[in-house]
């Protein structure tokens, strides 16, 4: 599947608002994503086009599909920012830099950095 960026980041907020509260709201993206409401409609259109959101007049709730799409997004940050972090990037550096990679990363490079940050994961625990 091709990438999309914007979509990305708007699935990932939704799916993390979706973790602090029952309801998502589309001022709620708008203030997390620092964009404008008209922004998030249309991304919201485009996402619900797609079968990604679905709303119910005020609330925008993740489908399977984009739900699944998120989490693989959400993962893949997570996973790049552990990565960088073991290499002694700053957290915060780590996270806008992951932020970015996590949308055009190979699959290849992706896979090496899930591996070594699983292999870390597992030698610390021990």
């Amino acid at each position: 599947m091709k990438r999309n960026q914007s979509a990305e980041d708007y699935l990932e907020c939704i799916l993390l608002l979706s973790r602090e509260s029952e309801f998502v709201h589309r001022v709620d993206v708008a203030r997390k994503m620092k964009v404008s409401q008209p922004a998030v409609q249309k991304a919201i259109k485009i996402l619900q086009e797609k079968n990604y959101v679905e709303c119910d007049g005020l609330h925008i709730h993740l489908t399977l599909d984009g739900e699944a799409y998120a989490h693989d997004v959400y993962d893949r940050h997570c996973i790049i920012r552990k990565f960088l972090k073991l290499h002694g990037v700053p957290e915060l550096d780590a996270d806008n830099d992951a932020c970015e990679f996590e949308h055009a990363i190979s699959e290849a490079s992706f896979t090496m950095m899930k591996k070594y940050v699983d292999e870390k994961t597992v030698t610390e625990d021990k």
